[in-house]
């Protein structure tokens, strides 16, 4: 029996968008961001979608292995790097790539007793201020890994813009501008552009470019309704109960929505316990055989209701898109306060997935 609820991943899409990358940055290789589980549409199936890249991305060790153990050769790289000597001596055994950004990570490295022998992306703080070593301590950073025996030279140097979706460009480039600034007289391949940075910045254009979240079809900029991105993932469902309202009657879970004429009104088989948005307001717009009419009401754990009574031909068992072909995830965002990440990477598991 086939489930109610269920997600599209659709991998040609996924391979356009990449088309997309290779287009802005034709002389960078690419590296292709596929964390957190594919960004929730499914780590082996977007690996074997992105076959042709030149490496991918993940953020910890365990989803690298995982790629290794299901038989992908290609340079793969840990962008959390490592926490501990027995983190690195799996990168080591798995043949992964670590991010190196803390002085803790060089002390590890520098006292590693295993045998093998790591390569490595030494990372430059340039305004992020998440990981990475600042501007002071970066060059000692780099001179004392290329003292270590288990480092393979010549390392790569990268950095991570804060602000490459702003569509003030002043503090990217300015972070562009320190990066090379510091990496000038170092050997190494350098990395950049993330998504936002590939299709806005052609001066974060390096030896490799990082794209994540235009590889699955979403637009890194907000309010962006002219994408040449394909969506990768579409969530669907079905109508499973009808019923009519008079005037004046709430709904939902503290009748946070009241009727204000007499009201069609149907439920459909899916809420925040499959991944829709817990916080999408009245109003967000929801597809009934193709025809848009909004959710009313709060999301529960199984349900959504939503106003019919706009549709003449309706009935119970008909399909209901949540977002995908022409229902943007980056809409449904707007309209729960958030941003299209949080949905793609929130499907649960009960939600069946479909890849075409």
């Amino acid at each position: 029996m086939s489930a109610i609820t269920y997600a599209v991943i659709d991998t040609t899409a996924i391979k356009h968008n990449l088309s997309v990358v290779t287009r802005y940055a034709p002389a960078s290789k690419v590296m292709a961001v596929i964390k957190a589980n594919g960004y929730g549409h499914g780590l082996v199936t977007v690996a074997k979608a992105l076959e042709s890249v030149d490496a991918l991305a993940v953020a910890r060790p365990d989803e690298g292995i995982q790629l290794r153990q299901a038989g992908f050769s290609q340079r793969i790289t840990v962008l959390a790097g490592f926490v501990c000597e027995q983190e690195l001596n799996d990168l080591i055994k798995y043949d992964l790539e670590a991010v190196i950004h803390s002085q803790h990570q060089l002390e590890i490295i520098e006292n590693q007793k295993g045998k093998g022998k790591i390569s490595i992306w030494l990372k430059l703080n340039v305004g992020m201020n998440r990981l990475g070593f600042n501007i002071k301590s970066y060059h000692a950073a780099y001179q004392r890994l290329w003292q270590c025996l288990s480092v393979n030279k010549p390392f790569a140097l990268m950095t991570h813009l804060s602000n490459a979706n702003d569509s003030n460009k002043e503090i990217t480039l300015k972070q562009i501008s320190t990066f090379k600034e510091i990496v000038n007289t170092l050997d190494g391949e350098q990395s950049i552009a993330n998504s936002a940075a590939i299709l806005a910045c052609p001066d974060s254009l390096a030896d490799w470019v990082r794209p994540g979240i235009m590889l699955y079809g979403v637009s890194p900029f907000a309010g962006d309704k002219k994408s040449e991105l394909k969506p990768v993932m579409s969530l669907h469902s079905k109508l499973i109960a009808i019923k009519h309202i008079n005037l004046g009657e709430p709904v939902g879970y503290s009748g946070t929505w009241i009727s204000k004429e007499s009201t069609k009104l149907g439920v459909v088989a899916i809420g925040y316990g499959d991944g829709y948005p817990r916080h999408a307001r009245n109003g967000t717009p929801v597809l009934v055989n193709g025809i848009r009419v909004p959710l009313v009401g709060r999301v529960s754990m199984d349900m959504i209701t939503i106003d019919l009574t706009e549709l003449a031909q309706v009935k119970v068992g008909d399909p209901v898109t949540l977002w995908g072909q022409g229902l943007l995830v980056e809409e449904i965002a707007r309209y729960a306060d958030t941003i299209p990440y949080t949905l793609i990477c929130g499907i649960t598991q009960r939600v069946d997935i479909r890849i075409i």
